[in-house]
């Protein structure tokens, strides 16, 4: 490990009298430019950035006039030269650094901005091998890191919002601050480490690698927040680059500011009523992450008001995610009782009216639905590490079905166990879901036996007045005995859909066939913890 060299503790005020600018990005970069020169800052700059500095008639060198090479390599050998480095890593204040810099006829380089060949757009546009490598910036990086360590005299700046903060600095007194100095250091090696595990994440893909030997995980601060989970936890939220349609790139339209709860029930709720695309209009109510109800309906209002009727006491307070538009009549009865957060994917301008009149309600909109089926890395922390999966994007047709009892189930029961189904891959393990003609009657979450979350959704049921008989029951895991099917035949369900696999499967079966229930087995459990 290199020593500490004994160097002199570094000025708070630096005078910014070179800076050199080479970015991808040229928004805001005139103005800029302009703001720099009219401190009288030498500006030294690269290919098309220095053409858009000299094209607004601004004096602007050529970095091959400090290094003495032109750009080569299709310009991939411009700024990784000594007299760039040392301009950026010498220490002004060391006598052998200082001396080592003139030496060599090497400036000091005061400020640098540099934003970065755009990879990450480039991988998302879908672009080939070869063009994914040519969009890897290495000159860039290797700048904001050299200047980022010697931040005790050079400002670095990876955006424009860097930028605008250094020339409020500069346009003051000529100088930047230590204080500023340090923080603009911090932003530009988080960006650079997003930058490398955006890259280094594309090339395990390519590969095929599900398990690279090394994992790097970046995202943008969204949000901090006033608290976590409880009051006394810190949080904040972060959005991954190029994320899928959800939550994360959601618009509030009113509301007050979503907390850690809120954003976590609206990510289960959106990702649950995603899987009903297609089903029409379709409503689900997420209380703590679990479904209180989810229904299909004529109307999006009566989406909504079948899925309340499954449990009106747990959806006061929840979440309203919605598969289509929100119009006026659905938002004037979501708003009859206190709710926390409404997501969809628009919202009709008279909906958005009625919604002013509770000003706290949370609206959010956003341009679609996630797609379930889209591939996917979900993270879970552990102490000293985390757990990396891919999404659970399983989903089921009535061909996947295998039936394993006597009695085939009808063609309404097949729609209701895929259903009741799709519903329980959204529920906490252990999970129960009753349901009947696209609607929940009963939801047992969370339980550490499936007989009781067979035994509370029907108490569930029975306490909102929803009849269970012929209803479909799902679990999201095996039946390990029969006493949980048990449980639900007894509650008036006729047909059943579980993964199957048990060691005690033919005593389930058996205990089917014994109460002229329909079984049917999909070989795929969806575990939820």
């Amino acid at each position: 490990m290199p020593a500490a060299p004994d160097f002199p503790p570094a000025p708070d005020r630096v005078p910014v009298r070179r800076a050199l600018l080479s970015v991808s990005d040229k928004a805001g970069l005139v103005d800029f430019a302009k703001a720099l020169s009219a401190k009288g800052v030498e500006l030294v700059s690269t290919g098309g950035t220095r053409k858009a500095i000299s094209d607004a008639g601004l004096p602007v060198k050529d970095i091959s006039e400090l290094t003495g090479f032109p750009e080569m390599m299709d310009g991939r050998v411009k700024t990784l030269h000594p007299v760039v480095h040392g301009g950026l890593l010498g220490v002004r204040d060391a006598a052998d650094h200082k001396a080592a810099m003139d030496e060599h006829g090497i400036g000091a380089i005061d400020l640098v901005y540099v934003n970065l060949y755009p990879f990450e757009a480039t991988v998302a546009a879908g672009a080939d091998y070869e063009t994914a490598v040519e969009n890897i910036d290495i000159g860039g990086p290797a700048m904001i890191r050299s200047a980022a360590k010697n931040h005790g005299y050079v400002a670095v700046c990876t955006q424009p919002s860097d930028m605008e903060e250094v020339i409020a600095e500069v346009s003051a007194d000529g100088t930047t601050s230590l204080d500023l100095r340090k923080r603009l250091a911090a932003r530009a090696y988080a960006r650079t480490a997003a930058y490398d595990a955006a890259i280094s994440a594309w090339f395990a893909a390519e590969l095929g690698d599900a398990a690279p030997a090394r994992k790097s995980i970046s995202g943008e601060l969204v949000q901090t927040m006033r608290y976590g989970e409880n009051p006394h936890q810190a949080a904040a939220f972060y959005r991954f680059p190029n994320p899928r349609t959800g939550v994360a790139t959601a618009r509030q339209l009113q509301g007050k500011e979503l907390s850690y709860n809120n954003i976590n029930d609206t990510d289960a709720a959106f990702e649950l009523i995603a899987e009903f695309a297609d089903a029409g209009p379709a409503c689900a109510i997420i209380k703590h992450a679990n479904p209180c109800g989810v229904a299909t309906g004529r109307s999006l209002a009566e989406a909504y008001e079948r899925a309340l009727a499954c449990d009106p006491t747990s959806a006061f307070g929840g979440i309203v995610a919605l598969n289509s538009r929100l119009d006026a009549a659905t938002a004037a009865k979501v708003l009859e009782i206190f709710t926390e957060v409404v997501i969809a994917p628009g919202a009709d301008d008279d909906a958005v009216e009625l919604f002013r009149k509770k000003k706290n309600v949370r609206l959010l909109v956003t341009d679609g639905l996630p797609d379930p089926a889209a591939a996917g890395e979900t993270f879970k922390s552990v102490s000293g590490g985390f757990l990396l999966q891919d999404r659970d994007t399983a989903r089921l047709t009535p061909a996947d079905l295998k039936v394993v009892t006597k009695r085939s189930p009808t063609e309404a029961e097949i729609r209701d166990m895929l259903f009741a189904f799709t519903v329980a891959k959204h529920v906490k393990s252990n999970a129960i879901v009753y349901a009947r003609e696209g609607q929940t009657l009963g939801v047992g979450a969370g339980q550490m036996n499936r007989k009781d979350s067979a035994r509370i959704a029907a108490l569930r049921a029975a306490d909102f007045g929803l009849d269970l008989t012929g209803s479909a029951c799902a679990s999201e895991a095996f039946f390990p005995f029969p006493d949980g099917l048990i449980q639900a035949a007894d509650a008036g369900c006729t047909a059943v859909i579980q993964p199957g696999g048990s060691i005690g499967d033919d005593k389930v079966i058996a205990a089917a066939d014994d109460r002229g229930l329909a079984m049917v087995f999909t070989g795929v459990r969806v575990f939820r913890h």
